[in-house]
């Protein structure tokens, strides 16, 4: 599914504890989808501002939303925000599956 040349960026807010973070590579993209498969996370498709998504919960609650580039049947780019003063912000609206 992921592209060999895949990007990975991701927002987890404001620094000490966050910043922005950039992973090139499927390997280096997969080995952080390894770390945060440990957290208990709830991945659900969703409608992100009105564009199609996913949004993941943790323990109910919000803890990041991702937005996905597809070319060829292969996720190219991947968007990550886990900023929880702008997760507030955002409207998201959950799909049925």
């Amino acid at each position: 599914m992921l592209d060999p040349d895949v990007v990975l960026r991701a927002d987890l807010g404001p620094l000490p504890t966050g910043g922005s973070r950039e992973v090139r590579g499927a390997a280096a993209v997969a080995g952080q989808a390894l770390t945060y498969s440990r957290l208990g996370l709830f991945v659900r498709p969703a409608l992100i501002n009105g564009a199609v998504g996913a949004v993941t919960t943790r323990d109910g609650q919000p803890f990041s939303v991702g937005g996905f580039t597809i070319r060829g049947r292969r996720i190219v780019e991947m968007d990550i925000l886990a900023d929880p003063r702008r997760l507030r912000q955002l409207d998201l609206t959950i799909l049925d599956s």
